[in-house]
């Protein structure tokens, strides 16, 4: 039923569209649209219709145009440079509706979390701050060491992070095609060009009008996409002088919830995975103590608190949390949505015999909603003499909402010292969960008689609160003003000027509420009073007026033992609510100018020596805002990340470079390119990058290549000024390294044991001593061209990174501690218990990666003008290892090892196709690989004392399929194109990514998959 109402729905809007279609006067084709065609040649595409740059100047001399990577004019299917092309007809193939799909497509784009997939539930470390953000991550090297740019030039950082840029920001409807550079390039652009270089190109001379719209419609329902999308343009450069043109685009990504997709399931025991969280939607009873100030209900304690309630494993179970469910004659954890028993035995937790968990992915979002706004604007006149002039606008405007598993009360002797008390609102409950407790222990029947009346502690799943959000606005504008044209005997110059910025907020949606009390327990005078609840009696026997969230609790309006609230309870949680106070915002500008020349010196044995030099002068500035509502005077919002300690006044940074690139044609077929560039940076002094490439083409058929460089990468604003932010480790799976060797725990906290698990303080923060990282990176590559519709190459690459940028993970950090002993604060110092961990970023190390990259396009052309076309691109990766100081002995291998941050390492991707094409008709089908990697374990089967029989050690390959149809037969400028993606519907492969410091993860990688399932696609575009 489900598939067939997405069918259904699929089809209105295909009708719309081909009705919005029919309407256009047919008669009135005027279209000049020119796009790069798909081809069998290295890059896979022809050679493009325009330049790489804001330029407007159509195919030069011999093939050459200017390309990414080069300031040189050259034929890019005939390169030193590996260079790969994206076209729109690439793009239609596989149903990619945004610049994130695009990326994630890429096979040459590592495995981080980089997508709104992989930020979409709760994160910590590197990760906060990223939300609606989509980067890229070419080659593994981490998002800000890919350097983004469109039409030639930078766009800003996204202004929350101010380390990477958002792509979702770019205007995909005016893209002619995308062009990646799989190399580095320092010596070209400067900084962050590492990985390589994504240059998103726009069309350039657009005339007539053309309409396009696009639906993605999952079967299983949710998730969907949709895209409307509008092109115009008059006037032509070569009759008229000039040409306007402008583009607009409306998208909607619908939210996918967890709850929708049968394979988000956190219990599967015997394959090794359990959720460890005792909050519970029924709550967990705990044995809280007492909280002694003078409005507290807990000054005498709670109802467990000091009792040892025997569980048939001789722990006491009323250290681990007691649910009711699970007490036998109880209903069964299961019985609850959502809920599942508790695993001890994976966990490490004897003591949480009777406890039940929840499993927090169903709450969580799979896919982020998002509604994005693009715009652009360009305008170009000839000055005559060949001088051209033009200006570029283009801006977007996004707002996402980040959701995530509901509030977790868990009851405490400080700040959140809530209970539930026994009084007329509450006896019936309070009564059923006495009895309960009393008949599992009658040892214990006495003892828990005399505390009879005291207020049960608990530790609670707000599913009466909603999922916690957060929406993002994101803005983002730029303009971009240039000057280009012929000076003498072939030489030419460019001079360009721009400015970008990227501004963007977080507010608090659903999910979140005032705390309602100081850090002592004190209820908080500023925080609002409690709707309908009567006062409560303290400690003192003075009443008091209920604040806030605890002071809900406390009521007992809210039953905490119940999935079912009152109208009262939910009026009163209205009343402490934080809806719509903002959490922070950012934001991130670039000016920039740039001017350039290039044109022949003189000629040898195998032609003209190329010559191009230049300089550009940038300034950066960066700003980020805290929020009022986290004033030292305002009312606490629980849990709610504030990132006041990391507010920045604008700081600013100013680069001055000047660079030179020279192409020597030694032979016929051989060229030599050397290239240099001097940044001169504030507060890190200046660096200087060559690059040199070899190209050699003994015969026609055959193509040599290969290329030496360096680079390098400054730090962010942040990972420099940021503040130091503390919070108490919730997870599991850690345990002190020196009395512990591995560090993986295997008793509880406070067991006295040396493997017992520990919770200390994590400290995370910016590092003012900071410095750039620094690369080198060699290249090697053979180009094969047989016949004029096959064409294969092959490139082994090196990337071999320096005093690198970044935050230790935990688990890095336990395994090296006698590295990083500075890094575990214990007391007493050096030898006592591990209080913290500093965790901010650092200059670690070095780390080595290599690997082969693959290219193959072959094809017929047969009679009637019928053409099969086939094709796969592929990464192979050989090396990725690193060290985490400079005397360290490298890792292991870390290619195909889980991990709960940064680059995952897929050992192999590939996207391949075959096609058939004729003047009407276009048809394909195509496979997106993903090769395994060892899994993930909780911490029984890490430290080897449990075994589960159906523990995948290793995850299995991640494949889909997408079959496209696009017709161009129905009249002169109209194309019908429609799709199956995922045509299998293949779930993505079970893989143990929960974490249980942040509760984020399940039973699934966003790193890997994509969680929509088979969606049909449907797209209708007009041209006249």
């Amino acid at each position: 039923m489900v598939g067939i109402t997405a069918f259904r729905n699929l089809l209105v809007s295909g009708t719309a569209f081909a009705a919005l279609a029919g309407a256009m006067p047919v008669f009135a084709q005027t279209s000049t649209d020119q796009s790069t065609p798909e081809a069998a040649t290295p890059t896979g595409a022809a050679l493009p219709v325009s330049d790489a740059a804001q330029s407007t100047e159509p195919q030069a001399r011999d093939n050459e145009i200017l390309v990414t990577g080069s300031r040189i004019r050259q034929d890019p299917n005939n390169s030193a440079l590996p260079l790969q092309i994206i076209t729109t007809q690439e793009i239609q193939r596989n149903g990619i509706s945004s610049p994130e799909q695009l990326i994630m497509f890429l096979s040459t784009n590592g495995s981080g979390a980089d997508n709104l997939a992989s930020n979409a539930d709760v994160t910590s470390g590197a990760q906060r701050g990223t939300n609606g953000l989509s980067a890229a991550n070419l080659r593994g090297q981490g998002a800000a060491a890919t350097l983004v740019l469109l039409n030639g030039r930078r766009v800003a950082a996204h202004g929350l992070t101010g380390g990477a840029v958002d792509v979702n920001q770019i205007p995909f409807a005016a893209i002619e095609r995308v062009e990646v550079l799989k190399d580095g390039a320092s010596a070209i652009y400067g900084t962050d060009a590492v990985g390589g270089v994504i240059n998103f190109i726009t069309r350039k001379d657009y005339q007539g009008l053309g309409f396009n719209g696009f639906t993605d419609v999952t079967e299983a329902g949710g998730g969907s996409i949709y895209r409307l999308s509008g092109i115009a343009g008059y006037g032509d450069l070569a009759e008229d002088g000039f040409n306007l043109m402008g583009a607009v685009a409306y998208s909607w990504n619908k939210a996918l919830r967890g709850e929708d997709r049968p394979f988000v399931n956190g219990y599967q025991p015997n394959r090794g995975l359990s959720i460890d969280t005792r909050g519970t939607p029924i709550a967990t009873a705990f044995n809280i103590g007492a909280n002694t100030r003078p409005n507290s209900i807990t000054g005498a304690g709670t109802l467990l608190t000091g009792l040892n309630l025997v569980a048939p494993n001789g722990a006491n179970a009323a250290a681990g949390g007691i649910n009711i469910l699970d007490l036998p004659g109880g209903a069964g954890c299961e019985s609850m949505d959502g809920g599942l028993p508790y695993d001890e035995a994976l966990w490490n937790a004897p003591t949480a015999y009777y406890a039940c968990a929840w499993d927090t992915g169903r709450a969580a979002v799979l896919q982020q909603p998002i509604n994005t706004l693009t715009y652009y604007g360009r305008g170009v006149v000839n000055l005559g003499m060949g001088h051209q002039m033009s200006l570029e606008i283009t801006g977007s405007d996004a707002t996402s909402a980040k959701r995530f598993s509901n509030a977790q009360l868990t009851a405490n002797t400080t700040n959140l010292a809530i209970a539930y008390p026994l009084n007329s609102l509450t006896a019936t409950t309070y009564n059923s969960v006495f009895n309960a407790i009393r008949a599992a222990f009658p040892a214990q029947a006495a003892a828990l008689d005399g505390r009879y009346g005291r207020p049960i502690g608990y530790r609670w799943r707000c599913i009466a609160c909603d999922t916690r959000e957060y929406v993002t606005n994101t803005k983002t504008l730029r303009a971009a003003f240039g000057v280009e044209g012929p000076m003498f005997e072939g030489w030419d110059y460019r001079a360009g000027a721009s400015y970008a910025k990227s501004e963007s907020s977080s507010v608090l949606g659903t999910g979140y509420y005032y705390r309602g009390t100081l850090g002592n327990g004190d209820y908080d005078p500023n925080a609002p009073a409690v709707a309908g609840a009567a006062p409560i009696t303290g400690l003192s026997g003075q009443q008091y007026v209920p604040r806030g969230l605890v002071g809900v609790m406390n009521s007992g309006l809210i039953n905490p033992f119940s999935t079912a609230q009152t109208p009262e309870g939910l009026a009163a949680l209205e009343s402490v609510s934080a809806y719509g106070a903002t959490l922070y915002g950012g934001q991130y500008e670039v000016k920039q100018f740039d001017v350039s020349v290039s044109g022949p010196l003189f000629r040898i044995w195998g032609g003209d020596i190329q010559l191009a030099v230049g300089a550009d002068v940038r300034r950066e500035t960066y700003e980020f805002n805290g929020s009022d509502a986290a004033a030292a005077t305002a009312p606490v919002i629980f849990l709610a990340a504030f990132d006041n300690i990391n507010a920045l006044t604008p700081k600013n940074r100013t680069v001055k470079a000047a660079y030179a690139e020279m192409l020597v044609p030694i032979l016929p077929g051989l060229e030599i390119t050397g290239a240099v560039r001097i940044d001169e940076y504030t507060g890190f002094g200046s660096t200087t990058n060559p690059k040199v490439s070899v190209k050699f083409r003994p015969i026609d058929q055959i193509m040599f290549r290969g290329s030496y460089n360096t680079g390098f990468r400054v730090p962010s604003f942040n990972q420099i000024f940021n503040g130091i932010t503390e919070a108490t480790y919730a997870g599991s799976d850690l345990a002190d390294p020196v009395l512990c060797p591995g560090g993986v725990p295997t008793s509880t906290v406070g067991s006295g044991q040396p493997c017992a698990q520990i919770r200390p303080e994590i400290y995370t923060g910016g590092n003012r001593e900071l410095g750039p990282e620094t690369a080198k990176q060699l290249s090697a590559g053979v180009v094969i061209q047989p016949a004029p519709l096959f064409s294969l190459s092959v490139d082994w690459w090196m990337i071999n990174v320096d005093n690198t940028i970044q935050t230790l993970t935990l688990r890095q950090l336990i395994d090296n501690a006698a590295l990083f002993p500075e890094r575990f604060l214990r007391d007493p110092p050096g030898t006592g218990i591990i209080l913290g961990i500093d965790q901010r970023w650092i200059n670690a190390g070095s780390r080595r990666t290599q690997g082969l990259e693959v290219s193959l396009r072959g094809g017929h052309e047969f009679n009637g003008g019928n053409r099969v076309i086939a094709g796969l691109d592929g990464t192979l990766l050989l090396k990725k290892r690193e060290k985490l100081t400079p005397t360290a002995q490298y890792g292991p291998s870390l290619i195909g090892v889980f991990s709960f941050a940064g680059d995952l390492g897929v050992r192999w991707k590939h996207n391949a196709f075959v096609s058939f094409s004729n003047e009407d008709v276009a048809l394909s089908l195509s496979q997106i690989f993903r090769k395994g990697y060892r899994n993930g374990a909780l911490p029984g089967i890490a430290a080897g004392t449990v075994t589960r029989p159906e523990y995948n050690a290793f995850v299995k390959d991640y494949i889909v399929y997408n079959l496209s149809l696009s017709y161009t037969g129905l009249a002169p400028g109209y194309k019908l194109t429609a799709g199956v993606r995922n045509l299998f519907d293949t779930k993505p492969p079970f893989a143990i990514t929960y974490d249980g410091n942040t509760g984020a993860g399940g039973s699934w990688e966003p790193r890997v998959a994509d969680p929509r399932g088979r969606s049909f696609t449907m797209g209708v575009e007009v041209k006249f």
